[in-house]
């Protein structure tokens, strides 16, 4: 998150959501001993607290914290833990304000995303885009795309896109630098992960 002061961050309320489901879930495939009345029902509470304060009405969009009218790429992991379905209209139109250009409040420039609007996350140097948040974006698109098929098509060309910005061997830095350089760690397993998720799911839907 970003280093600005202590907020109430959406992204990592759907992370503690993503906690207590998936003990949840563990707990009833394994047969484990586990509180499961008090699990659900802070799973169910966070849930609640995220649609009731983490999306805005003005904005149309899930925001960065609570009160805020930022965007925050981050949201777009929601479905793909399956906290919302993609096509769901609050998350569509999240999806519609993240793929705005940074110009018109949005995140995407070319087929990439940056992490945050505004541009300041509190660290000192250049800010480039997020490759995990773009290949997030990706997948959120071909899951949204499994109704839409605009949506599908968007998902394939910008990944096609994105594999232009891999090295002579296929790695991913962190960060892409506005002049398609890479930026920060590298390679950064979490961006392959996503990369390969990306593809699984789009491989699957496309047949």
């Amino acid at each position: 998150e970003v280093r600005s002061g202590q907020q109430q961050f959406v992204y990592s309320k759907i992370m503690c959501w993503v906690a207590f489901d998936r003990g949840l879930r563990l707990a009833d495939r394994r047969s484990l001993p586990a509180p499961r009345a008090l699990w659900m029902r802070v799973r169910d509470e966070i849930y609640e607290d995220i649609q009731s304060k983490g999306y805005n009405e003005q904005v149309k969009a899930y925001t960065i914290h609570y009160g805020s009218d930022k965007l925050d790429a981050g949201i777009l992991i929601a479905p793909l833990v399956f906290f919302i379905s993609p096509n769901d209209n609050r998350f569509v139109s999240t999806l519609e304000a993240i793929m705005r250009k940074p110009k018109d409040g949005g995140l995407l420039c070319n087929s990439l995303v940056y992490r945050y609007s505004g541009g300041d996350d509190g660290l000192e140097g250049e800010e480039g885009t997020f490759n995990i948040c773009t290949f997030w974006l990706i997948e959120a698109l071909t899951r949204a795309g499994a109704k839409d098929p605009s949506k599908l098509a968007q998902a394939r060309l910008m990944f096609e896109e994105m594999l232009t910005y891999s090295n002579h061997v296929g790695l991913y830095s962190e960060e892409i630098g506005s002049a398609g350089q890479s930026l920060g760690n590298y390679p950064q397993a979490f961006t392959h992960l996503s990369l390969i998720s990306a593809a699984f799911n789009l491989d699957r839907t496309m047949g």
